[in-house]
């Protein structure tokens, strides 16, 4: 089955539902897949991942294996 007729049928099956549990299920589900998860992290850890970010536009990067050699 391609996206689109997937897609028709999923409506057709939503607009069957009778439940507004699983209608609210399915509201919660398609409203977290477009939420950013940015939005989720703390402070810190927003911190962290920017400090990442400098590193690796500084290229204070390591390679994987090297890194891999390090800690075992």
């Amino acid at each position: 089955m391609d996206i689109q007729s997937a897609k028709l049928e999923l409506v057709r099956q939503i607009l069957e539902l009778e439940s507004s549990e699983i209608v609210n299920k399915l509201f919660q589900t398609l409203s977290h897949e477009k939420k950013d998860f940015w939005l989720d992290l703390s402070e810190a850890q927003k911190k962290e991942v920017e400090l990442g970010l400098r590193q690796i536009e500084e290229g204070k990067t390591e390679d994987w294996d090297d890194f891999l050699k390090k800690v075992s």
